[in-house]
């Protein structure tokens, strides 16, 4: 089988058996095609540990950061996996593949100060009765409050919020479902938004009537709405010139972690498959403990 048509296959697989969300699908093509550049319409037998070798020291070449090198090894090593397995070739030639390690980057958090000057003045406009601000406010709060990604706040359908117990049931990657938690100011602006903000942008459009966060046309709200309401309202206060919906989520946990939580806890509420993946929010942790020792400390 040529490798252009088992990618095909493999990307199909993704979509359709292990349910990869569509991000991470576009992923994996675009790095299965980056490859077809090199290999063009070789076999699967064809291509070679050295081959795999040569298009990531191209790729290193090009000037291509570390963390996508990474990615792509990882993308190849992924679909020789399921090629094997698949029986399509005998021996997977990515087993010995290495790439370098992603640098370590620690996420940009927001200070709690921060949070509670946006999320004050977020109220203050809601205040107002404007449905948008309303909607806004809501939005801020859920993801600072509960620690959900983007995509699952824009899933949300008014259903899957229960007000009496402040909770909100997300579909997470993977297709896992989970209930998290948030606080008395998200369920606030939630209540509020439901009650005044939403039946006025409900009332501009049918097509997304189970839709808990709505667009000023009364469609289901979109992640880019959602990442241009964030990068205005909080760059300001990091300091960073590009910020997202992300940057939430890990001061979320971050403030958690500092305010006591059990890691394994927030593992829980991000919907972290590995405990690992929680534990970057402990380096952010240590960084500004150490960082208020250096301010405080006379010995430090």
């Amino acid at each position: 089988m040529e490798f252009i048509e088992a990618a095909a296959a493999f990307a199909e697989h993704l979509e359709r058996v292990r349910r990869l969300s569509p991000a991470t699908v576009r992923a994996y093509r675009s790095d299965l095609r980056d490859l077809t550049v090199d290999v063009g319409d070789a076999s699967l037998e064809q291509i070679t540990l050295d081959t795999l070798r040569d298009w990531l020291w191209r790729a290193t070449q090009r000037g291509d950061a570390r963390s996508t090198l990474a990615r792509r090894a990882a993308a190849v090593r992924s679909f020789f996996s399921w090629a094997h397995e698949q029986q399509l070739i005998e021996h997977d030639p990515s087993l010995r593949l290495v790439a370098p390690k992603r640098g370590r980057t620690l996420p940009t958090v927001a200070s709690q100060d921060a949070m509670r000057t946006l999320l004050d003045a977020q109220r203050s406009a809601a205040s107002q009765g404007d449905a948008v601000a309303l909607r806004d406010h809501a939005i801020l709060e859920l993801l600072y409050g509960s620690g959900i990604r983007v995509s699952e706040l824009c899933g949300l359908d008014v259903d899957d919020v229960d007000l009496d117990r402040a909770t909100a049931r997300v579909l997470g990657k993977g297709s896992k479902e989970r209930v998290v938690p948030f606080g008395i100011p998200a369920r606030d602006a939630v209540g509020a938004f439901l009650t005044r903000g939403r039946p006025v942008l409900a009332a501009r459009a049918t097509a997304a009537p189970a839709a808990l966060l709505l667009g000023t046309r009364g469609a289901r709200i979109g992640p880019r709405a959602v990442y241009a309401l964030v990068a205005d309202v909080l760059a300001p206060l990091v300091g960073e010139e590009t910020v997202g919906p992300h940057a939430l989520r890990h001061t979320a946990a971050t403030h958690l972690l500092d305010g006591g939580a059990d890691l394994r806890a927030v593992q829980e509420i991000l919907g972290h498959a590995s405990l690992g993946t929680t534990q970057i929010y402990t380096h952010v942790s240590s960084e500004r403990l150490a960082a208020t020792y250096r301010l405080a400390h006379p010995r430090a």
